[in-house]
């Protein structure tokens, strides 16, 4: 099994759809949990990456550990081991750089 980094590469927030929506409004925020740029690293054994996101780990776990084991996603994606993933959190959602990553990587 290869190891996975999870990269934060992006945070949207729909402000109108909060309003509509969320007890609190667009005065919520983006996703409080995580920040552009933050990265995890996916060792294997279904475990959570310290400090990761509960919610958005449901949402993304397949995608991680199909690359874990070696999944490709080619001729769909430029990049072999490379997949962009997200939260399904419709209002601020998280978007994820996955990579599969060698030891010598990382």
């Amino acid at each position: 099994m290869k190891k996975v980094r999870i990269t934060v590469i992006r945070k949207e927030f729909y402000p109108e759809f909060a309003d509509r929506y969320l007890t609190g409004g667009k005065n919520v925020g983006p996703c409080p949990l995580m920040n552009e740029g933050d990265i995890f690293l996916y060792e294997g054994g279904a475990e959570i990456p310290k400090g990761f996101c509960p919610w958005a780990w449901i949402d993304i776990y397949r995608g991680v550990n199909a690359l874990s084991a070696g999944a490709t996603y080619k001729p769909w994606n430029n990049q072999d081991g490379v997949q962009i993933l997200c939260c399904t959190d419709g209002i601020r959602p998280v978007v994820f750089l996955v990579e599969a990553v060698n030891d010598e990587t990382e």
